[in-house]
């Protein structure tokens, strides 16, 4: 029997003979590969692993860097225990809450019983940089899953505790970094040595841990302020009191208690209340045009339709338009860098229309709204005539909706803003957020599956340029908001769970989006099944599941 197996390295298409039992740190130096920020992790068989990760068999290997989304998470991650050493040495009986993505950064919460200063944050940098600086190891490792919830018990851990008790599985992994132990749910570095680069400061109440540039690791992201979305995670994280649910632990014990039409319900109860006040606002200023943006798969449709039930409630007639009204033909469309049309920038919509005939409705007249053919890429007339009075209101949804160029023409004070996030503050636990990016893939995914006949393999392909495109032309507005609607339900990666599996199972084993799919099925499988029939007709998540009141 031969005690070595080749390696089949796709960044450089050669084939590797290692040892039995070899490492993918071992595989790397004898691939002859030179990268500047990597590897952090690669691809085995299509599938993310660690560098630790040994070989007893023959594997196709792809290594990652920085400049990957799926390497950053590895860096990220490795940061996230770093800072949790920190503070356990610092701090031993302080909480540490990584919150949610913000700034472009991660805003963490931090209890150590009083009000933490910018000498804390200065002092626990300052730490870090001693851990990482001592390039310690990180160990993984396997244990019974009893141990493992007894051990994080023990240590006070209560959020990992009670995530490990709600699964089924024989055994866990756990990491150690000296005397501190962690649970991710997904792979780290195999030493602290390996981080290069980061910030820590202090921000707002709590802090901010600032992390590389995807384009350029050699920059830390550009700190970009973001007080109105902090002010979304602060009021979602009163919901989370008044439900007394804050990790994914939490959620799956309340399910298993029988309390899901009662998280359903609550949950429907405090979007609906604070659509109303912002259907208030609206009214109480007058404004007779409503801009309605946010990043794909959001829910921007459903929530202007929401709205417009509201304010019908209230007297009066709104009349919704979606900025895919006044695309241009699809011969006019600007190309990206790779020549192909690109939908996402603003020069892809007929501003000057759009202005040119919503300043003729503020001024009294009627004008014939177009709507876009998708099939044959043009504009066409059908008929659809619009005047409106005093009783009438505006409802425009899209993409550049609260982008300044779309409304240029349209006076200040005539103009009411939503942007619409998905910022979920449900945890896994408190070292394991929930990326908001997830919550829309896996909505996208369902949606594109069910709607528009894409594959999740599809889907996932896409992802990067729609991200790129949310990047340049919507999230730079979103402070620009009057109000923020966060779309994000308690519940409904519970209800997600079962209708995006078995879809996200056909992607094969054979393509790159395999490693994507695989991490997503991995993570969801930490959350207990929701039925979905008991969700509202109304409700926002039926835009994507199906089964709404609301046509679209």
């Amino acid at each position: 029997m031969s005690n070595q197996v080749t390696i089949r390295c796709k960044n450089n298409c050669k084939l590797i003979n290692v040892e039995l039992g070899s490492t993918l740190k071992d595989v790397y130096v004898k691939s002859g590969l030179d990268m500047s920020y990597g590897p952090v992790s690669a691809r085995v068989n299509n599938k993310v692993q660690g560098l630790n990760y040994r070989f007893y068999n023959s594997k196709d290997v792809e290594f990652l860097d920085l400049t990957c989304s799926s390497g950053m998470r590895v860096y990220t991650r490795t940061l996230f225990f770093i800072l949790s050493k920190a503070v356990e040495d610092l701090f031993p009986n302080g909480q540490l809450i990584i919150q949610t993505p913000i700034s472009r950064g991660y805003y963490c919460e931090l209890q150590i019983g009083r009000e933490l200063v910018a000498e804390d944050a200065v002092a626990i940098k300052k730490r870090m940089q001693e851990i990482i600086d001592a390039d310690m190891q990180i160990h993984r490792v396997q244990c019974p899953i009893e141990e493992a919830i007894e051990m994080f018990r023990n240590k006070g851990m209560e959020s990992k505790a009670q995530l490990l008790e709600s699964q089924t599985k024989l055994y866990a992994y756990y990491y150690r970094l000296d005397n501190t132990i962690d649970f991710f749910y997904s792979c780290l570095l195999p030493n602290t040595g390996r981080i290069h680069l980061f910030d820590l400061i202090k921000f707002y109440d709590g802090l901010l841990l600032r992390i590389p540039s995807l384009k350029d690791p050699s920059k830390l992201n550009d700190l970009i302020p973001q007080t109105k979305m902090l002010d979304v995670v602060r009021e979602h994280q009163k919901w989370q009191r008044i439900l007394g649910m804050r990790t994914v632990g939490e959620f799956n014990m309340a399910i298993e208690d029988g309390r899901a039409a009662e998280i359903i319900n609550v949950s429907e109860a405090l979007q609906e209340r604070k659509l109303s006040r912002i259907a208030d606002e609206i009214i109480e200023r007058g404004s007779k045009i409503v801009l309605i943006a946010g990043p794909s798969s959001s829910g921007k449709t459903t929530t202007s339709k929401r709205l417009a039930i509201l304010l019908m409630a209230c007297g009066l007639h709104p009349h919704i338009l979606s900025t895919d009204d006044y695309f241009v033909n699809r011969v006019d469309t600007p190309l990206d860098n790779d020549g192909n049309y690109d939908f996402e920038c603003i020069g892809a919509v007929d501003v000057e229309l759009f202005n040119k005939q919503m300043t003729a409705l503020l001024g009294g007249d009627e004008v014939e709204i177009p709507r876009y053919d998708f099939p044959t890429g043009k504009r066409v007339y059908e008929g659809r005539k619009l005047k409106i009075g005093d009783g009438d209101i505006i409802i425009l949804e899209g993409n550049h909706a609260l982008n300044p160029v779309m409304s240029k023409l349209i006076d200040e004070k005539d103009k009411y803003r939503v942007y619409v996030s998905t910022m979920t503050t449900i945890a896994l636990d408190d070292h394991n957020f929930v990326p908001t990016v997830d919550i829309r893939l896996l909505r996208r995914i369902i949606r594109d599956y069910n709607y528009r006949g894409f594959s999740a393999l599809e889907t996932i392909a896409r992802c990067p340029s729609v991200t790129r495109g949310e990047e340049k032309w919507i999230t730079p507005f979103q402070e620009n908001a009057d109000a923020t609607f966060n779309s994000a339900l308690l519940y409904e990666l519970g209800v997600i769970r079962n209708q995006v599996m078995p879809i996200l199972e056909q992607v094969n084993e054979r393509v790159t989006e395999y490693a994507e799919a695989s991490r997503l099925r991995k993570f969801l499988r930490y959350f207990k099944p929701v039925p979905i029939d008991q969700i509202p007709p109304t409700s926002l998540l039926r835009e994507f599941a199906g089964g709404s009141s609301f046509e679209y």
